[in-house]
Parts: C-alpha cells; sequence; structure tokens
C-alpha cells in the first residue's frame, strides 16, 4: 500500500512538472509550444544546439521550464539530452524519476564516461538526461574546465539539442560560465515574485558574460480571474 501511494505521488509530481506530456492539450502545454516555436524563430539563421535556462533566484521555476521544454523538442523528433547542470541542488533527477548516483559531476572527474552517465527515459525515445551527479565542492571549476568544453564538443555530435538547467544567476557563477558558452540563453521570472531590481542585475550578469539572451519567460502569470496559469513566451 505504502509503496502504491509512493508511486502515485512521485507520478502526480512528474505530472505537475511535465506537463506537455501529462496534459498535451492544456494551456500551459499551448504556452509551453509557443514558447518552442518562438526559440526555433529567434534562431532561424543561426546553429542552435545548446540552450541555458536560467533564473534570478531559486524558485521561478527554471527547472520545471527546461523539463518541458527539453521534452517538447524530442517529440518533435529531435534528439535531446538535458544536463542537469545545477551541481548544488539538482531536481532533473526527481522530475524524471532518476537516481542521482552517478552524472555531469561524476563525467568531468573522469569517474564516469558520459555515455554510462546518460539514461533514457520513459517520456520519449529522443529524450535522454543527465543528472548533476553527487554534489561536488567546486562546481563553478568543473563547469568553466577544459573537461566541460571538452564533453559538450563530443555531446554536439550525438545530439542535435542540449538543453542545460543551470542554477539561479545570482547565486553563483555557474550561469554566467555555461551561458557564454551556449548557443542561446532563456531566462525565467516569476511574475509578482522575482523583484525588478534582481532581474536587471541577473540579466546584467548575463550580458557581461556574453550570453545570447533569447528572451525571457514570465511564470506564474495570472491570465484569468478564476485561477493562475503559467505563461510563457520569448521576447528579443
Amino acid at each position: 500500500m505504502l509503496k502504491r501511494k509512493k508511486r502515485k505521488n512521485q507520478l502526480e509530481q512528474r505530472a505537475r512538472k511535465l506537463v506537455v506530456s501529462a496534459s498535451p492539450r492544456s494551456v500551459v502545454s499551448e504556452q509551453f509550444r509557443t514558447l518552442r516555436s518562438n526559440i526555433i524563430f529567434s534562431t532561424v539563421d543561426d546553429e542552435l544546439n545548446t540552450l541555458l535556462v536560467t533564473s534570478a533566484t531559486p524558485g521561478d521555476g527554471k527547472s520545471t521550464v527546461s523539463a518541458n521544454i527539453a521534452t517538447l523538442f524530442a517529440q518533435d523528433g529531435k534528439r535531446v539530452l538535458l544536463i542537469d547542470a545545477d551541481m548544488r541542488k539538482p531536481t532533473v533527477h526527481y522530475t524524471f524519476n532518476l537516481v542521482n548516483s552517478a552524472g555531469l559531476s561524476s563525467v568531468l572527474t573522469q569517474q564516469q564516461t558520459a555515455n554510462e552517465a546518460i539514461r533514457q527515459t520513459e517520456i520519449s525515445p529522443n529524450l535522454h538526461i543527465m543528472t548533476s551527479g553527487p554534489i561536488p565542492p567546486n562546481p563553478a571549476e568543473l563547469l568553466g574546465s577544459r573537461a566541460m568544453t571538452r564533453l559538450v564538443d563530443s555531446l554536439k555530435q550525438q545530439y542535435e539539442m542540449i538543453v542545460f538547467d543551470a542554477p539561479p544567476t545570482l547565486s553563483v557563477t555557474d550561469a554566467q560560465i555555461l551561458a557564454n558558452q551556449s548557443d542561446g540563453t532563456i531566462f525565467v521570472v516569476n511574475s509578482g515574485a522575482t523583484e525588478k531590481e534582481n532581474l536587471e542585475k541577473a540579466i546584467s550578469l548575463l550580458e557581461k558574460a556574453r550570453a545570447r539572451v533569447l528572451g525571457t519567460v514570465l511564470n506564474n502569470y495570472q491570465i484569468d480571474k478564476d485561477g493562475y496559469y503559467q505563461y510563457y513566451g520569448t521576447q528579443e
């Protein structure tokens, strides 16, 4: 009984986060599809192999956005890899119900090969996951290492799209390091929660890192008097 209840709770949690898979006809799923289209249109003349998703502060919804975007691109027929690059407070393994005993940190410290660390999902045969792995003492150094550069270059040969779920920009320098190496960055803003000062400061940090910010995602925006929905879109 307890196992069934635990499994049910896990499925409900996944459904809330992976709405494009659990409720493909919902308003939120439609907005995610709009976001995917806008990302494609904003890079029509440029190659987009690596996409970074970040926010100003924790709790803005960047992990939910990255998981749903990766899922949509996979459903669209692209071979996609979602990497949990938040090696401080990882969540991707919870979303996809995976064990996080090994992952990105294991690969960067040469304890595992990339192929050994990559997992398949039940969501789509085109969607693969690399969890964060054990939390290391030096996440920023690992992300800025030559090993990370070599890893991404190698993975680009295997995947059409690599989505990074990065830490919040104001918390640590990790997102800036990754944004500098990514083809595009999506910035998540939590409506009514993200302070304007934090938003401006975070965008400024990304610009200094020479990030290519494709646009913003407005999360938890009230669009109906009867309740709250998540609204997603990009803007140049």
